[in-house]
């Protein structure tokens, strides 16, 4: 069994973001993404099939979640819960420094229909 680091062997390209998957089963994708600078493109949203739990763990980034005028400041130890399909943004990271994210995402099945009988 191999012990891994979240903070080593960070590839960070300098235009765009690094999505490394951690961890995948048919439920999860456990997922490192690292910013430098980079926000999402002008007039795009993220719009996903599944929930997503995500904590910054260094850096710091705004998200804008459409619908809101205010931009969310996200500092190192933040998370949030962004349940599928609903639309938002990351309107900048920060420059110089690399942003640490770890997303979790999954899908929240309906309970079983005799669940109350178990």
């Amino acid at each position: 069994m191999m012990i891994h680091n979240l903070f080593t062997h960070i590839m960070q390209a300098s235009d765009s973001e690094v999505f490394e998957t951690l961890l995948q089963t048919d439920a999860v994708k456990l997922e490192r993404v690292v910013s430098k600078g980079q926000a999402t493109p002008p007039g795009q949203w993220y719009d996903q099939d599944r929930d997503e739990w995500v904590v910054l763990l260094s850096g710091s980034a705004g998200l804008l979640f459409d619908g809101e005028r205010d931009i969310r400041v996200l500092q190192p130890g933040d998370y949030f819960l962004v349940p599928a399909h609903t639309r938002h943004r990351v309107e900048w990271t920060e420059a110089g420094t690399e942003t640490v994210w770890l997303a979790l995402y999954y899908t929240t099945r309906p309970p079983y229909p005799d669940s109350d009988k178990l």
